[in-house]
């Protein structure tokens, strides 16, 4: 960790002193708070808390670099902690942790986002154990709070150590390009590895590490502003909801037409069928072959998990698969139902795949869908062939309604594949073989097969895309408010 040193303080004998010297400052916490929070609605916690530090020459006070308290985002009570770099670096000693606790306390019992903003050079040294037990206390109230608030950081300036840990504890995290993200200190590790850009905000996105990456600190507030219109307040909101002007029942023409292209980008169905054609997109520069993201559907916010098959045949990679599960299991927390598109090639098939973890991966996924109670709408829009059909949302794995397309391919194998494995000795010739393939696409694996086996609840034009999507959300919407207790079964006459 970084070491922090304290300038020499104006005597403080009093609380006006210290107020003036808060107002004094040319803080950076200020200009954030301010751009984040409703104007005129912000209201400061621990205000005068500080440090109390014993020295050479004496104890001296200096204001805590944290800023926490709470307002109002578009009318809706939101907390968060400003670590100010202009304050002791925005070191992190006990009275620093100890506002963030109290903080937390607070969002927590009341049940409301916490946005955390790190610009910190470090930990306190001159404190010690203490300080880096503050960083603990901190790492247990986030997790207190995982699932229960949401939790949305940004990293404006400089997060490293168990800082960046701590940071990667939160359920959404954006960074401003000019901060830096690390565990351990960039210029040691860029010494070692020459190519190495480590450190940056862009490397940390293409890890999966940031989910979004702004090109300033004020547009990272701005994006996050947004960001909070698609995230219910706690677990315990239910579905939220956004005005719109879009029409009810558009018809989506276009649709047929952007999937009739081999390598089309999701991105542009996605943006077909929701309202406004606004789509919220996360981990945009991480395993590209998935997408996952925000949209709403006529006003209802919906998460989407969607194969991309303009990148890699929208192939399920282990960092795809990893990408989507932590998506599925944030919507699951917070009751945001999941639509999930699929087109996908299948499995990436390569040695360096089967030399990581990638059965473990692909367990991640299996699981969040299994395990996720919120509303789920999964169509096939394209290819689902194999093991991939299943992982992506079917209804063998979780999904309450399942659509498919008129075009859609469904089967065991891909036809080339299938034709292969069953006939591969008995037909030589090409023609015979083209023929058998052909017959194959169209019967085995067409979408009607599965709709005879109640895997596909109906076959659908894809014009009507939006409309059956929206629709089958509506009534899906008690799902996640309602519980019917059951107190016992009604006796026969």
């Amino acid at each position: 960790m970084k070491t922090t040193t304290q300038n020499a303080l104006p005597e403080i004998k009093s609380a006006a002193d210290l107020r003036a010297l808060a107002e004094g400052e040319a803080s950076s916490a200020k200009g954030r708070i301010a751009a984040l929070f409703d104007e005129g609605t912000f209201a400061e916690t621990g205000a005068f808390a500080h440090s109390v530090a014993a020295e050479l020459g004496g104890a001296d006070c200096e204001l805590e670099g944290v800023v926490t308290g709470y307002g109002a985002i578009d009318g809706r009570l939101v907390f968060a902690f400003v670590q100010d770099f202009s304050r002791m670096k925005g070191a992190l000693g006990e009275m620093h942790a100890k506002k963030i606790c109290n903080l937390y306390d607070l969002a927590i019992k009341n049940g409301a986002p916490m946005i955390g903003i790190f610009d910190s050079a470090g930990a306190y040294v001159l404190e010690g154990v203490s300080a880096l037990a503050g960083y603990g206390k901190i790492m247990k109230k986030v997790s207190d709070a995982s699932g229960v608030i949401p939790q949305i950081g940004i990293v404006a300036g400089n997060c490293g150590g168990a800082m960046a840990t701590v940071a990667s504890m939160f359920d959404i995290l954006v960074g401003a390009k000019d901060a830096s993200f690390y565990v351990n200190p960039p210029f040691i590790l860029n010494e070692i590895d020459k190519k190495a850009s480590l450190g940056k905000i862009e490397t940390a996105a293409k890890n999966g590490q940031i989910d979004a990456v702004c090109d300033t600190d004020t547009a990272a507030l701005a994006y996050v502003r947004v960001l909070l219109s698609y995230i219910p307040q706690n677990n315990s909101d239910g579905t939220a909801y956004s005005s719109t002007t879009d029409e009810i029942n558009r018809l989506t023409p276009n649709v047929s037409a952007i999937t009739a292209n081999d390598g089309y980008n999701m991105a542009d169905v996605i943006a077909a069928i929701s309202d406004d054609a606004k789509f919220l997109e996360l981990s945009a520069e991480y395993a590209g072959s998935m997408l996952t993201g925000f949209v709403t559907l006529n006003g209802m916010v919906v998460g989407v998990v969607a194969n991309n098959p303009s990148v890699k045949g929208g192939k399920i990679t282990a960092c795809a698969a990893k990408k989507a599960a932590r998506f599925i299991s944030f919507c699951d927390c917070f009751k945001v139902p999941v639509l999930t598109l699929v087109d996908t090639e299948g499995y990436e098939v390569s040695v360096e795949a089967e030399k990581g973890q990638y059965g473990a991966a692909l367990a991640k996924l299996a699981s969040a869908y299994a395990s996720s109670e919120t509303a789920k709408v999964t169509v096939v829009l394209g290819k689902a062939f194999g093991a991939a059909y299943t992982l992506m949302g079917s209804k063998s794995i979780g999904a309450d309604i399942a659509f498919a397309a008129e075009n859609a391919k469904i089967s065991a194998m891909p036809t080339k594949s299938a034709v292969a494995f069953a006939w591969n000795e008995k037909v030589t010739d090409n023609a015979k073989r083209g023929e058998i393939e052909a017959k194959w696409d169209s019967v085995m694996a067409s979408p009607v097969i599965a709709a005879k086996a109640g895997e596909i609840d109906d076959i659908i034009n894809l014009d009507e895309l939006r409309q059956r999507a929206s629709s089958a959300f509506e009534m899906l919407g008690a799902k996640n408010t309602l519980c019917v207790p059951k107190r016992h079964n009604n006796l026969p006459l």
